[in-house]
């Protein structure tokens, strides 16, 4: 899994109806205030083990300012959100040519499926999830809080 994550003082999405090109009324804006926006790619090889493992991270990653101005408060501490988004662009591979190649992100419906889980095992985390749609297309808003943005690649990692 890759996942992009930016520290935030607020983030919404919103998807467009594919028919009109306006905004979709079927699907409320989400909105965030202070917390992580996570840009979210999954690949066919990933699974539970990589689910747990970030979820578990980024509960705990410290990267929110304390009284002393140092990155050592974590979404809890500071009572932050998410807005989770699915990405499958994360996995594109611009090595040749002028148009990305998608092959190594997962298939749609794998893909779906461990983000889904990826979401739910952020709320076990006992974490607010607010997400986009699968799939659709989408408005994402945000304000980047530092700049402060965080790349995780499981693979890389070995996880």
């Amino acid at each position: 899994m890759r996942v992009v994550l930016q520290k935030v003082s607020r983030a919404s999405v919103t998807v467009t109806d594919e028919t009109t090109g306006e905004i979709d009324p079927t699907f409320p804006e989400q909105r965030i205030g202070v917390g992580y926006m996570l840009l979210v790619g999954v690949s066919d090889a990933d699974g539970e083990r990589q689910v747990a493992w970030l979820a578990h991270k980024i509960a705990n990653l410290r990267v929110f300012d304390d009284e002393d101005g140092r990155m050592n408060r974590s979404i809890h501490d500071v009572g932050g959100a998410i807005l989770s988004i699915s990405q499958f662009t994360l996995y594109g591979n611009v090595r040749r040519g002028n148009r990305p190649s998608f092959v190594a992100a997962g298939a749609p419906a794998h893909a779906e499926e461990v983000w889904l889980g990826f979401n739910d095992a952020l709320r076990a985390q006992g974490l607010d999830v607010k997400t986009g749609r699968f799939g659709a297309h989408m408005n994402v808003s945000l304000t980047n809080d530092g700049p402060v943005t965080i790349l995780f690649d499981t693979e890389e990692l070995g996880i």
